[in-house]
């Protein structure tokens, strides 16, 4: 039986499973989990230890220490399908494969990503323009849903705030070609019918505090479901309402997890995401008379040339070098670790054998 809680999934005209997206090529992928008499489940938000999870009859919370792991990126996040042990105790006991996984930088620093949400279809990069543009933020949002294989739409919401959405849009065109840009305001209903038939599949919203992704969540939901707060009338900022990730069933179908604010918006290992989002500047960098340009002052720079005649402004290169900057460290860090972590593996193993062959002498000499 479904919980009662504002917060838990209510089934949409599909039933089931189906409403979170189950479908006939997971149920083939689960054929040996059902032989060993696991169920499948869908976790909808996760806590230290435990989680909900959906499964095919209603919400359940269950343990994750058989799945747990050490890196962030692979431990269960919402969004994940596993492979359930019913009965007194529920436990995860393998997650399925992810389609798609939208993974930042850890908030800490350290050289772990962190995912924030698997199997996306679609992620809704939410953008107030109550506020002037933070392009350079948008950037970020656009090369962590590249990455993460998931479709990006960015929605701009507060329109009735805004004295003139269309400037915000013409920026947003050439920041983002092919991007699907929509123009909202929850509080009068405008370009949310455009909104919900971009959306399909699962959905993400991503993006700061204060830009109305809780308030735009409920109104594509119909029903107040997400807790909203005020913000600061002089930044737009917003206090962190939302405080885990949560999944909640559309109504004409798909599922929506609305996520915290991102304070920080930090890259892992996105190369693929940064070509995509400045691919105007990768592809100019192939015109360059040298393969290593750095796009400075050396001669025959197309990018440079470009900058020149008007047609890649300064900010745009400044803000393609800070990222991959940024992007290089993270995943020069993660190697770091990664090679730290072989190295201990090592030593741990010839410690082993030393300890086994002093073991051995001793044996003989007794």
């Amino acid at each position: 039986m479904l919980s009662s809680d504002p917060f838990s999934p209510r089934p949409s005209s599909g039933g089931g499973l189906s409403a979170y997206g189950w479908d006939t090529k997971l149920e083939r992928s689960f054929t040996s989990h059902r032989a060993a008499g696991l169920i499948p489940a869908r976790i909808i938000g996760v806590d230290r230890g435990s989680c909900d999870v959906i499964t095919e009859t209603g919400l359940l919370r269950a343990g994750t220490s058989l799945v747990g792991t050490s890196d962030p990126v692979s431990a269960p996040c919402t969004g994940d399908w596993a492979a359930l042990r019913s009965g007194h105790e529920p436990e995860l006991t393998a997650l399925l494969p992810r389609r798609s996984v939208i993974v930042r930088s850890s908030a800490s620093r350290s050289s772990h990503g962190q995912a924030l949400a698997a199997n996306i279809d679609t992620a809704a990069l939410v953008v107030s323009i109550e506020v002037p543009l933070n392009l350079g933020r948008i950037e970020r949002l656009l090369a962590l849903a590249w990455e993460s294989g998931a479709l990006p739409v960015i929605v701009l919401t507060k329109a009735d705030q805004s004295a003139d959405p269309s400037t915000a849009t013409a920026e947003l065109t050439q920041l983002a070609p092919g991007v699907e840009i929509i123009t909202t305001s929850a509080a009068n209903g405008d370009g949310l019918e455009l909104l919900t038939a971009a959306l399909t599949g699962t959905v993400v919203l991503l993006g700061p505090s204060g830009a109305g992704k809780s308030t735009l969540g409920n109104a594509l939901l119909g029903t107040q479901v997400l807790v909203t707060g005020a913000v600061r009338a002089q930044d737009g900022k917003g206090r962190h309402t939302t405080v885990r990730r949560q999944m909640v069933p559309l109504p004409n179908g798909g599922v929506l997890i609305d996520t915290p604010g991102l304070r920080g918006i930090g890259l892992f290992d996105a190369d693929d995401g940064l070509q995509q989002v400045f691919a105007e500047i990768e592809q100019l960098a192939q015109e360059c008379r040298f393969s290593d340009c750095g796009h400075d002052s050396e001669p025959g720079c197309a990018v440079q040339a470009a900058i020149a005649a008007g047609e890649v402004g300064e900010r745009r290169l400044d803000s393609y070098r800070k990222l991959q900057r940024e992007n290089a460290w993270a995943t020069s860090r993660s190697d770091a670790r990664l090679r730290a972590q072989r190295e201990d593996h090592r030593k741990a193993i010839t410690r082993s054998l030393r300890e086994t062959y002093s073991f051995r002498d001793q044996q003989r000499q007794s």
